[in-house]
């Protein structure tokens, strides 16, 4: 079992370290306390905006080049994602070239030089990543579906931003935003792999001690209220239809937050799900079907998509709240075994990669403050009981809660509506 150790350097900077002495490499991942949640709705896209020129030079590496070379030219990967409440560097490497890794790592975070230049060609390129994205109708459908769920709020915008924000976006907003979040007591340094905690303790010191702490604003705006039924539809001239059906669900640190994931996995979580099952396998209305949590600091979400036959978008919406209705009102034994065994097999299956050894540990202590193991979760979800799961279906899976986003080859929303709540369970579960 990969067990670990914390440190906490002066400054405020958290050091966990998880040795797996059987890996043959090491990853590094830097995780830090900012995200499209703490950007204010004129500046959407500026966490994502600032991981981008972290990566576009130092004054010990001017361009992007000699960064990534001097990390694949030892073999290693190193990449970067931002989420809404965290930002996340990473750099995997094998043990001996753990010393390049960290050096790399340290220099983008500390030294990254922020170039106009580079300014304006990152703007350039992010516009193609939200024209890319607005193209992906998987994409398009989650945010549509956040945008129903936590209307007018940080967590409903996108992470990427919006054109007319990012184009607007400084230099000075993004070295201010950089100033009030990248700050060593809003950053956990998470190592996992073939290294002693001793060990790597003694490279990291040295590298991040003069870093200053700073004074740090917690928690943004979350408003979860929900009183009727919400629909979205976005035309779109494409073969599917792609749709997702939500409700809200459990914050981070919800204690039922791991009976939900089961209820999850019954539902939506593979092959041998009731979803996968009924939708799939004995209709045949989709070719992908899934359902899944998100969990955010004060709030969450539970979330079935599928892409499908445009004309048959209401018959499969039918389909799906008819196995949300059924999970309500009975949950078999071998079906939560069945949950329990899966959950539990891709946990241990995942934490076999030092990456994601790495990233286990460093979001629990960035996003939670507290961390459990492997073994802690396998307890909590080994007890979790049939009645505990019916409880949470009838908790969260409201009419009134439901929100339903659509994008395909279909009629604009409002002549669109009466179609789709024509004689079928939508007219009463919508309230339209």
């Amino acid at each position: 079992m990969v067990m670990y150790n914390k440190a906490v350097l002066d400054n405020g900077l958290r050091v966990i370290t998880s040795t797996m002495p059987h890996s043959h490499s090491v990853c590094l991942a830097i995780l830090v306390g900012a995200g499209s949640c703490y950007e204010s709705k004129e500046e959407a896209g500026i966490s994502h905006f600032a991981e981008h020129l972290f990566f576009k030079g130092t004054q010990r590496r001017p361009t992007s080049k000699e960064i990534t070379q001097d990390i694949e030219g030892v073999g290693g990967i190193i990449n970067a994602g931002t989420d809404k409440e965290v930002t996340i560097f990473w750099c995997k490497v094998a043990k001996s070239h753990f010393p390049i890794a960290l050096d790399v790592l340290s220099d983008i975070l500390l030294n990254s030089r922020f170039d106009n230049k580079e300014i304006e060609q990152e703007r350039r390129i992010i516009s193609e990543e939200i024209n890319m994205n607005l193209d992906l109708p998987q994409q398009r459908v989650n945010t549509l579906i956040d945008e129903l769920l936590w209307p007018e709020q940080p967590l409903g915008r996108e992470v990427i931003g919006y054109k007319k924000t990012v184009s607007s976006i400084t230099r000075e907003q993004l070295l201010n935003y950089v100033a009030r979040r990248y700050m060593p007591n809003n950053t956990v340094l998470s190592i996992a792999g073939n290294i002693q905690h001793e060990e790597a303790m003694a490279q990291i010191e040295p590298l991040f001690n003069k870093w200053a702490a700073g004074e740090l604003a917690t928690g943004y705006i979350t408003n979860a209220n929900q009183t009727e039924a919400r629909l979205r539809i976005e035309p779109k001239d494409i073969e599917q239809a792609h749709l997702c059906l939500a409700v809200h669900g459990f914050s981070h640190s919800h204690p039922q937050r791991f009976t939900l994931a089961l209820l999850n996995t019954v539902l939506g979580g593979g092959m041998s799900s009731r979803l996968f099952t009924e939708i799939r396998e004995h209709r045949g209305l989709a070719y992908d079907i899934n359902s899944y949590t998100e969990h955010f600091l004060n709030s969450g979400s539970f979330t079935i998509y599928a892409g499908v036959d445009p004309k048959k978008v209401e018959i499969a919406v039918a389909a799906i709240l008819k196995e949300v209705s059924k999970i309500k009102q009975k949950i078999t034994a071998s079906e939560l075994t069945r949950a329990k065994e899966l959950s539990k097999g891709r946990l241990y299956l995942r934490l076999e990669d030092s990456r994601n050894v790495a990233l286990w540990y460093g979001s629990q202590e960035i996003l939670m403050q507290k961390i459990l193991n492997i073994d802690d979760v396998i307890s909590i979800v080994d007890a979790i009981t049939i009645d505990e799961l019916k409880e949470v279906a009838e908790e969260i899976l409201i009419d009134s809660g439901l929100n339903l986003a659509v994008t395909g080859p279909i009629k604009e929303e409002e002549s669109y509506r009466d179609s789709l709540i024509k004689e079928n369970p939508l007219r009463q579960l919508l309230k339209i």
